[in-house]
């Protein structure tokens, strides 16, 4: 096919289509749905609080714990309408309780991985329906996959979860409450485990990077590659630090800033996540 680049005569107006595909978009809203999977404790409801600035999850806090142990991993979904500047967010975060808690995890990740397949059975009839114009988007766009800050390497359930689901889902993994890690250990934390997760040829999602980027998009996803695993720490609360309210935790030691990059990688988690590849990862989920 050889194509022949022509000059117009005159004003035509195809260049106004992406103000109508954005006009559209805004005027219809956007879906995501966020899987998060991990131990429990490790701070996922507060994470997913934090990313949204929104409570889509209760305080915990106060609670009577359960006495009852669940016997398999559950899988409990919770949804919410955000907007954001006119725009609107339809937000779903499917959570895992009972993931790891068990005396024997080996079949933890079955009931995960069944959910996601079914998801995208759902996806795929109302793609082959007749009539498509109400499609719902069931499929799991990114899944977070919190690890515990041993500071050693990954654990044996860890590398089992990672491995049956990469490739069925965009899995990031992140190091959950790393402000219980000093920086070195952090440092050589995340080195185990990108060597665990070569060893094992586990397929994690990294940005993508295209020829035709501009320099700014290149820099900006090399800085988020250098972070992952991200090290995070969430807190919906607000503390005051030099007369000024972040968000944060305050230890005898010192503060930690959940939306400073010197503290932790919650700013360039969310950065991808949601600020520039929220859409790239409902593109690369299949």
């Amino acid at each position: 096919l050889q194509i022949v680049k022509k000059k117009l005569a005159g004003y035509v107006g195809f260049h106004n289509l992406p103000n109508q595909v954005h006009r559209k978009s805004v005027k219809k809203g956007f879906q995501f749905t966020l899987m998060v999977v991990g131990e429990s404790g490790l701070g996922k409801s507060t994470l997913v609080n934090t990313l949204f600035n929104t409570s889509m999850y209760p305080n915990k806090e106060g609670k009577e714990p359960s006495i009852e142990t669940p016997k398999t991993v559950e899988i409990q979904t919770i949804s919410a309408d955000i907007e954001e500047n006119g725009v609107k967010l339809k937000l779903t975060v499917i959570d895992t309780p009972g993931f790891g808690d068990f005396v024997n995890n080996e079949e933890s990740w079955r009931p995960i991985l069944e959910n996601i397949e079914a998801r995208y059975d759902a996806y795929l009839e109302q793609e082959n329906r007749v009539n498509r114009k109400r499609i719902i988007d069931t499929r799991v766009h990114a899944c977070l996959y919190f690890i515990a800050p041993t500071g050693h390497s990954l654990k044996p359930l860890d590398v089992e979860f990672m491995k049956r689901l990469a490739g069925r889902v965009n899995l990031i993994p992140v190091i959950a409450k790393s402000d219980t890690l000093t920086e070195d250990e952090i440092k050589s934390f995340k080195a185990r485990i990108f060597e665990d997760i070569a060893f094992n040829k586990i397929q994690i999602y990294q940005p993508p990077m295209h020829e035709n980027d501009d320099p700014e998009t290149i820099q900006e996803n090399k800085e988020i590659i250098s972070r992952i695993p991200f090290a995070i720490v969430g807190s919906d609360k607000e503390i005051e630090v030099n007369g000024k309210k972040v968000r944060g935790r305050r230890y005898p030691w010192g503060v930690i800033e959940v939306d400073n990059e010197e503290h932790c990688d919650f700013v360039k988690l969310r950065q991808m996540l949601i600020r520039t590849h929220m859409e790239e990862l409902k593109e690369y989920t299949n």
